[in-house]
């Protein structure tokens, strides 16, 4: 049951969009300040399921991963009907409001369309794949699988975040190099197969013809500030996901082998968080170093790993997103401990600098 909190956003949304005013805060509030608070009450978990259970026993678990597409396509249009309908919002609370929708539809509805791009089942890959188009990023399922898992800790994937690389810097960044590096990674697959990068196999069709009906049912319900509303929330989602992105492999890489090889993935790859509450939020997803190295392993599984094992974040997600939009001080919080990984992992390593600056070579055969 705790894994249903993201539920919690619905009712508070329909009070800030029937109230206005400083209800409008009930959203990041709930999404950042509550599960902040609850982790320091809740502290960690630090069990291990058995990896082995059958995916019967998993019902619950999936369910709100299932139905949470339906969710979130209602209080996101329903939210663009309210305010075409309505006027005692000012316009600037519409702002507000959407701005609140963005946040359940980054730190929720991108989280769970994360967790079903990874699983094979037709239907859960296509909700995954819905999810993305309601924020308008839908090449963050090709990023991911194809560049992100293969390359992370490299210099090929956009979204690991150097060290001493500022969030709004990677932002930009990230914004700039992704959706060309889907596209080559797409491109680069259907080539192996002897297929045109133009051919309807590619998924970037897929993509535009969602987005596309997305923002063409926005336009339908409120015009085009309706159009306006949907992409500011859409960028607001985008912005929580790339404050998570940024957080889980700060400052982290794979040792460079030579001749265009890295080492293989491992879970100290990755920073990991065992707190209890902000997991139940994001379904586990702060559990990343296993992710990464069990990447096909429902969110209900996911592994925590020790201290000898992994490294530790302090804090969970919600805390840490909001510390990391203040370069200066993320960085004097957070490189002393990217500076503690290597010293454990990597004593051997004396010059970081190429590692710094991604200037290692590209792993071989990367698009």
């Amino acid at each position: 049951m705790p894994f249903w909190a993201s539920m919690g956003f619905v009712p508070l949304i329909v009070i800030a969009a029937a109230y206005g005013g400083w209800w409008l805060l009930l959203m990041p509030l709930y999404g950042w300040g509550v599960f902040t608070a609850m982790d320091f009450v809740t502290g960690l978990n630090l069990d291990n399921p058995d990896t082995q259970t059958p995916l019967k026993d998993l019902f619950w678990y999936r369910a709100i991963t299932l139905v949470w597409f339906p969710v979130q396509f209602a209080v996101i249009f329903g939210a663009l009907w309210w305010i075409a309908a309505t006027d005692h919002l000012h316009w600037f609370e519409e702002l507000s409001l959407m701005f609140g929708v963005g946040v359940m539809s980054g730190v929720i509805g991108i989280v769970y369309s994360h967790e079903l791009m990874h699983q094979k089942p037709k239907l859960e890959r296509w909700l995954g794949d819905l999810l993305l188009a309601s924020v308008l990023y839908s090449h963050f399922r090709s990023e991911h699988l194809q560049v992100h898992h293969r390359y992370v800790g490299t210099p090929r994937d956009p979204v690991t975040a150097r060290m001493g690389e500022g969030f709004q810097a990677y932002f930009w960044r990230v914004l700039r190099d992704c959706p060309g590096s889907a596209l080559r990674a797409e491109a680069a697959m259907l080539a192996r197969k002897g297929v045109s990068a133009w051919h309807w196999s590619n998924p970037f069709w897929r993509y535009a013809a969602l987005q596309g009906g997305m923002l063409a049912l926005a336009f339908s319900i409120a015009g085009w500030w309706g159009v306006v509303l949907f992409a500011w929330q859409a960028l607001i989602a985008i912005w929580q996901l790339e404050l998570t992105n940024y957080i889980e492999h700060y400052g982290l890489t794979r040792r460079y082998l030579g001749d265009g090889k890295y080492e293989p993935v491992r879970p100290h790859h990755s920073w990991n968080a065992s707190h209890k509450a902000s997991n139940w939020l994001m379904i586990n997803l702060q559990r990343h170093s296993d992710h990464h190295f069990k990447p096909d392993r429902r969110f209900p599984l996911l592994q925590t790993y020790a201290r000898e094992d992994a490294p530790q974040l302090p804090y969970g997600y919600p805390a840490l997103t909001t510390l990391a939009m203040v370069p200066p001080l993320w960085r004097r919080f957070m490189d002393p401990k990217v500076r503690a990984w290597r010293r454990q992992f990597y004593p051997d390593i004396e010059d970081w600098s190429p590692y710094d600056r991604h200037a290692t070579p590209w792993p071989k055969g990367a698009a």
